[in-house]
């Protein structure tokens, strides 16, 4: 077959011709910091690689790669009903999903429940005594004067958590924002089901769940090439599955080395020694300045969190240099206050669809406050492009990394998250850097990363399906208390 070379995603042209030397100097500059070329790519790629496999050893590294006891994918029977509940960093959501009879089938009725910043910084007590509320509320209005049997629930708890049963998580750290004291280090099930069990919730939680593992498993329920769930959005991460005899830190347990393990890799932590991630100055700030500094390199540069403050930051310094004339004599009070852009902010500039860029300069005046000529919307645009690419170009290098670790040479991988669906050219940009790591030239490329599906709903009520499944048949590694499993499973039928 005939290559067509590399495809470039879409942009708008946008004239140089206007730009004085001073800022024309500066987008140069800025193309130098944030471009990551083809050789780049591919050595971060290896570095990766080196990173996944020693986070699967005893002595670990930056990467956690934390086992799940998510053990196997779905086969499209698994039959049901089951509660997903979903803390993630804005919103809390609660799902109820009924599995069917039809095979990769599934019906979802839900609610969702705004997360109120306070509790993101308050205490613990609070945070589930507010979480158990909102799944009262639901149940309440859904199964209003119903005698409930014990639902059993996934609970999608998007943080990094060290599992030793798929039923407990010991958080390792807060991320998201999140900063709730006595929380980390700390099993967060038990506190969770004494809220619950204090307002006398009818729910068993059957399994805590990363976002990434239901995304992956959700994505396999409908289709069977899906090997890699990834999310890109306020924070980023992958899972994907390996087999028991690649995990050196679980040989003391003795499984069946062909056994399938899922793993949340929690990959945002990539490069936290700064080995190899081509970090500008920006992104130290940004580091230096976050609640948690010399944690979760790669999601700083990367993540919906931190795309409009690396904006932010490259625009004040701009301003304050005094070789440089940008926004001139203009009020930059709103602009200068930390996190006050997000990544919805840069996906404005980049669909701007006009060749004077006249949204983006409504934006500016509308949202900050500032007047902006034509050269400085040049630059403006400029920069945007450049910190989007980049961050879509470093996403693929997880991505290959899995694939090249795993030798998977063809396969689909999910992908969730804000980023990944909302904002413009991320999507063809991180397919272009795939072929470069992978030096295709085919007119389909081998591996795809397509949208997921809902892999906090449905792949967390699949993931407490396929965990009741293996506590009937006898398989209760990874379960704190097969028991209570069992007495859960009675009331539910979880295969056909």
């Amino acid at each position: 077959m005939v290559g067509l070379g590399p495809r470039k995603p879409p942009s708008r042209k946008g004239s140089m011709a206007d730009v004085p030397k001073d800022l024309l100097d500066q987008i140069k500059r800025l193309e130098e910091l944030f471009t990551v070329p083809k050789e780049k790519l591919k050595e971060i790629t290896d570095h990766f690689v080196n990173e996944l496999a020693k986070g699967l050893t005893v002595e670990g590294g930056s990467i956690p790669m934390n086992p799940t006891w998510c053990m196997g994918f779905p086969d499209g029977y698994e039959t049901g009903t089951f509660l997903a509940l979903d803390m993630g960093g804005t919103n809390l959501r609660v799902c109820e999903i009924n599995l069917p009879e039809e095979k990769g089938e599934f019906d979802i009725i839900q609610s969702k429940y705004r997360m109120p910043e306070e509790l993101k910084t308050g205490n613990a007590e609070e945070l589930w005594d507010y979480v158990a509320d909102c799944l009262q509320q639901f149940i309440e209005y859904h199964h209003e004067g119903e005698e409930l049997d014990e639902l059993p629930l996934g609970f999608t708890f998007s943080y990094p958590a060290t599992q030793d049963y798929i039923d407990h998580g010991v958080l390792q750290r807060w991320t998201k924002g999140f900063d709730i004291e006595g929380v980390e280090g700390k099993d967060v099930v038990p506190p969770f089901e004494a809220a619950l069990k204090e307002r006398g919730v009818p729910i068993k939680l059957t399994a805590l769940v990363n976002d990434t593992t239901g995304t992956l498993i959700a994505s396999a329920y409908t289709d069977t090439d899906m090997k890699i769930g990834c999310i890109f959005g306020t924070g980023c991460n992958a899972a994907y599955m390996e087999d028991c005899g690649s995990i050196p830190k679980l040989a003391h347990l003795n499984l069946n080395p062909k056994l399938p393990m899922a793993i949340n890799c929690e990959w945002g932590a990539f490069d936290n020694e700064h080995k190899v991630l081509p970090r500008t100055p920006y992104d130290i700030i940004i580091d230096k300045e976050s609640p948690r500094p010399g944690q979760q390199a790669f999601e700083k540069m990367i993540a919906g969190l931190y795309l409009g403050e690396i904006f932010r930051l490259v625009l004040v310094d701009l301003h304050g240099n005094q070789d440089v004339k940008i926004f001139e004599g203009q009020d930059l009070g709103k602009l200068k206050k930390a996190y006050s852009l997000d990544a919805s902010f840069l996906s404005s500039i980049e669909e701007d669809p006009f060749e004077n860029l006249s949204e983006t300069q409504d934006l500016f005046q509308n949202k900050l406050g500032i007047t902006t000529t034509k050269p400085e919307l040049e630059l403006i645009a400029h920069l945007t492009k450049l910190i989007g690419t980049r961050a879509a170009r470093l996403s693929a290098c997880g991505v290959a990394a899995i694939c090249k670790k795993k030798n998977i040479t063809s396969c689909h991988v999910g992908a969730d998250g804000s980023v990944f669906n909302k904002y413009p050219h991320f999507k063809a940009r991180g397919a272009q850097a795939l072929r470069e790591i992978f030096d295709w030239t085919t007119r389909k490329d081998p591996i795809e990363i397509l949208p997921a599906e809902d892999g906090s709903g449905v792949g967390a009520a699949l993931i407490s399906a396929l965990t009741l499944k293996r506590c009937k048949e006898g398989q209760t590694a990874g379960i704190r208390d097969p028991e209570a499993m069992l007495a859960a499973a009675k009331t539910t039928t979880v295969h056909k």
